[in-house]
Formats: C-alpha cells, sequence, structure tokens
C-alpha cells in the first residue's frame, strides 16, 4: 500500500506539471498577442510555483527510505533547565512545520523534566518524504538567550539533539531475540485522566546488547503501546546498523564532507541579535520567531541541495 501511494504521489505530480506546461504555453501565446494579460501569466505563475519546488525537493530525495514516515527523538543536553526547555522548544517548532506541511505528527512518548521542559520525547511523522524532509534536521541544536531561569536575567547558551530515522517496512527484518530485551510496564504520567493514569498501560523497552531505550505511553492499552514501542526499537536498530555502515563505507572512501551523529547543526540566537545559521550550508534567517513557528522550509530545501553537491 505504501509503494502504491508513492507511485500515485509521482503520477499526481506529473499530471500537474504536463497540465501546468500546457496552461503556462497558452497564457504565453496570449501574452504575446495581447500584452495587456501579463498579468493573469504572473498570477498562474504565483499560484503552480509552491506546488513546482516541493516537486523539485522531492526529486532530490532519492534514498531508499526517503519517501518513508519518520521518527523523530528529542533530548536536550547540556545546560540544566534552560537545556530542558529549549527541547521543548525544539519539539514545538516540529509540530508546527508538521501542521503547515500538512503532515500527521503522532505524539508517541513524552516525559516532563522536573522544573520546566521535557527530559526526552518520540514523535511519529507521518506522510509522503517524511523521512526525506526531515532526516537533515538530525544532529546537536544550540539555543543562545536569556536565561528566563536566572534571576540575574544573564545569557545562557543550550543545547538539545534531534534524532530521526524513518518507520520501517514491515518486510524489512530485523533480528530481534526475547532475552535481549528487558520490558519494563508503568504508569503513564500527564492529562489523560483516571483511565491513563492509574493502570499501567505505559511500556519501557530496553534492548540489553545496545542499551537502546524506547517508551511509549500514548495508548490507554498496553498491548497497542508495547506493539508500538517494538515498532520504535526496529527502526532504531534498523538506523543504528545503516549508520555503521555508511561509517565503514566512509572510511574506505577516505575524508568527505557530511553530517554525522552529535555534530552542532543550527544555531538559534535571541540575544545579542536574533538570527538563525546552518552551520553546514550557511543559509540564515534573521527573523528566529519564524523558525522557532515551524518555518523550517528554508533550512530543509539548502541542506537538500548541500547534500547533492558534497555527495
Amino acid at each position: 500500500m505504501r509503494v502504491q501511494r508513492a507511485v500515485e504521489a509521482k503520477l499526481r505530480s506529473v499530471k500537474f506539471l504536463s497540465e501546468s506546461a500546457e496552461e503556462l504555453e497558452v497564457l504565453i501565446e496570449l501574452v504575446r498577442e495581447e500584452p495587456g494579460e501579463v498579468e493573469e501569466l504572473s498570477t498562474t505563475l504565483q499560484r503552480i510555483e509552491p506546488k513546482l519546488d516541493r516537486i523539485e525537493l522531492e526529486t532530490k530525495m532519492t534514498g531508499d527510505h526517503d519517501a518513508a514516515n519518520a521518527y523523530v527523538e528529542i533530548h536536550p543536553g547540556a545546560g540544566g533547565t534552560d537545556s530542558a526547555d529549549w527541547a521543548s522548544m525544539l519539539l514545538r517548532m516540529y509540530l508546527k512545520w508538521c501542521e503547515r506541511r500538512g503532515f500527521d505528527a503522532e505524539l508517541l512518548d513524552t516525559q516532563d523534566a522536573e522544573e520546566a521542559g521535557i527530559k526526552s520525547a518520540t514523535v511519529l511523522v507521518k506522510g509522503e518524504y517524511a523521512y526525506g524532509y526531515l532526516k537533515g534536521e538530525a544532529g546537536i541544536h544550540r539555543l543562545v538567550r536569556i536565561s528566563p531561569f536566572d534571576a540575574n536575567a544573564r545569557r545562557q547558551t543550550s543545547f538539545a539533539s534531534a534524532h530521526v530515522y524513518p518507520e520501517v517496512d514491515e518486510e524489512v527484518t530485523v533480528e530481534l531475540d526475547e532475552k535481549d530485551i528487558r520490558i519494563d510496564r508503568f504508569c503513564s504520567s500527564g492529562p489523560g485522566g483516571q483511565g491513563v493514569n492509574t493502570t499501567y498501560s505505559a511500556v519501557r523497552l530496553t534492548h540489553l546488547p545496545t542499551n537502546i531505550v524506547v517508551s511509549c505511553q500514548n495508548e490507554r492499552s498496553q498491548i497497542k503501546n508495547l506493539a508500538t514501542a517494538m515498532k520504535v526499537l526496529k527502526a532504531r536498530l534498523y538506523e543504528l546498523e545503516r549508520a555503521k555502515k555508511e561509517e565503514e563505507l566512509a572510511k574506505l572512501k577516505g575524508p568527505k564532507k557530511g553530517i554525522s551523529w552529535g555534530n552542532q547543526i543550527r544555531s538559534y540566537v535571541l540575544q545579542p541579535y536574533r538570527l538563525v545559521k546552518d552551520l553546514r550550508t550557511d543559509h540564515e534567517v534573521g527573523d528566529a520567531d519564524r523558525v522557532l513557528n515551524g518555518d523550517l522550509d528554508g533550512f530543509i530545501e539548502a541542506y537538500l541541495k548541500w547534500l547533492v553537491t558534497s555527495e
């Protein structure tokens, strides 16, 4: 079904391009005969340009899993309460981006920090090319601002990480030994009422050989949470193996440009000036509030173009 949806999406794009080309040819001929009709041509170009930009972006997504759904994990780094708060801001930014893009974002798990912000969060983003769009967001995100938690109003630098990996297809086999998995069951936290907070519906899985920990508490049913957590764990293990193979291949090829897990990829400066800058592509935006409200398309497009030229 996923392959079928991907093919249907490509067919819709081809049809759109064909119809747009025909429409523009007619309008160009009309303008040649009647120059006063140039406004209609301009209006038509403005209408089709966003769709053309999106199709152009998707042609750059040629990876095996670029068309798949994506898991996004957010974790705070060094910086205490400020970093936990920054992690929650980062989560909100991606949820806002999904809303703007028309993707469905399902919050699978979130752990609140003690004072403010979050300890961790996992989101499943559903939509065509969700992983292709979001894969470039993996890495360390740095925030500079006046700390709202500092009585002396000093400037604080905070860090949070985003991990992005594709939802694994059912036909992809990931070997899992039950002996290697520890299952913990606990009460869900946060809103949900008596049915959620007083029953052991939340599930935490620990993969002992890799120490990967996955938890899920968004469903009332323990069985559903366990099934979802197993899917996330398989996706994490698949991504781990893929990253290992890429690292081995990179060693054989020698040094090259690229993004590696754990590297700082973007700075968000709110004080003493306002600027968001990607350190790989040098793409920058002065309106930091717009970026934090989910306007990430410029950064995503710049990354995809950079990725093509750096390979």
